[in-house]
């Protein structure tokens, strides 16, 4: 097994693309770390931070009693902020003010989509591509079972999304102290199940993160059995990718309106909404709720992807 995985490794990195891709992501680390140092420098908060936040607080206060019917994501959000608030006054701990390490590298949270996006496109070309390259049957006639082939496959992958996910918070924690400096000794707030709770900002950053990893996961999975049972990149990674970008608005849409829009995949990917980066889209859900539903999907797919290239003749 570890000599397919080798094998398919090698493949990844012997072509262009794959160095495209990493050039890029560093590029726009950087690019962002010197568009907040030099372009947002002069973005520096003035004034009280108490007033500030006693104020938002009966502004968020006002914006509850005007809209009762609002929709529940909205009246989360607002819930929140108005105990982080009152957290903050009740504790003296000021909001940090201007960048740090620690908010870059939380800011680029925003490019794990990009890292899903390269994920997407190497999980589906790894297996519709030996298909259309025609070297499916070298691999098939050596003596390893269909299912290590595949599975070497789909590890592969994961390692290489797990690489540049790496790559990504290391290579943005060095530019951010590079541009910024440390991290400071400010907690985060975070709201969890209605209290206030502090956190420190480096286990907040790793969990950050690695929660972000379950929905590459599911979406290069999705794309891996999309290659494997159509042998089409170009369908795997079209579906795969209107999905990862439009799957999550859509059922926060639907979940304005109907409780059901809980059992989609795209309600369930994003685990922080049980660390307090973010609401829930529907109010009753539950940490155990979403594990469940994510190994549902999550079976199907390779299910699908296994008993599809087990059986397929591939003769002609």
């Amino acid at each position: 097994m570890f000599n397919l995985i080798k094998n398919e490794w090698i493949k990844i990195f012997s072509r262009p693309g794959t160095y495209v891709m990493i050039g890029l992501l560093v590029l726009l680390i950087i690019g962002a770390g010197s568009a907040m140092k030099f372009i947002g420098a002069a973005d520096t908060p003035e004034g009280d931070w108490k007033q500030e936040a006693q104020a938002n607080i009966e502004g968020d206060k006002q914006i509850l009693e005007e809209n009762q019917g609002m929709p529940a994501f909205n009246k989360q959000l607002a819930e929140e902020r108005i105990a982080i608030n009152e957290y903050r006054l009740e504790n003296d701990i000021e909001p940090v003010s201007g960048e740090n390490m620690w908010s870059f590298v939380n800011f680029n949270a925003n490019f794990i989509d990009i890292v899903g996006l390269f994920a997407i496109i190497i999980a589906a070309g790894i297996v519709a591509g030996e298909f259309t390259w025609g070297t499916i049957k070298l691999l098939l006639i050596r003596p390893i079972s269909r299912t290590k082939i595949l599975l070497s496959k789909y590890i592969t992958v994961l390692l290489f999304g797990a690489a540049l996910l790496a790559t990504l918070f290391v290579l943005s924690a060095i530019v951010g102290a590079i541009f910024f400096g440390g991290g400071g000794s400010q907690p985060h707030l975070v709201y969890i199940d209605g209290t206030v709770q502090e956190q420190s900002m480096l286990f907040f950053s790793i969990k950050n993160y690695l929660l972000s990893t379950i929905s590459i996961t599911m979406m290069a999975t999705m794309a891996f059995m999309i290659s494997a049972v159509f042998r089409s990149s170009s369908l795997a990674i079209g579906i795969s990718l209107f999905l990862l970008f439009m799957g999550s608005t859509a059922t926060g849409f639907i979940a304005m309106k109907y409780d059901w829009a809980k059992y989609s995949l795209f309600a369930n990917t994003d685990l922080r909404m049980y660390t307090g980066a973010m609401p829930k889209l529907v109010e009753d859900m539950t940490l155990g709720f979403s594990i469940t539903v994510l190994l549902i999907y999550f079976v199907i797919f390779h299910l699908l992807a296994f008993i599809v290239f087990n059986k397929r003749d591939v003769a002609a």
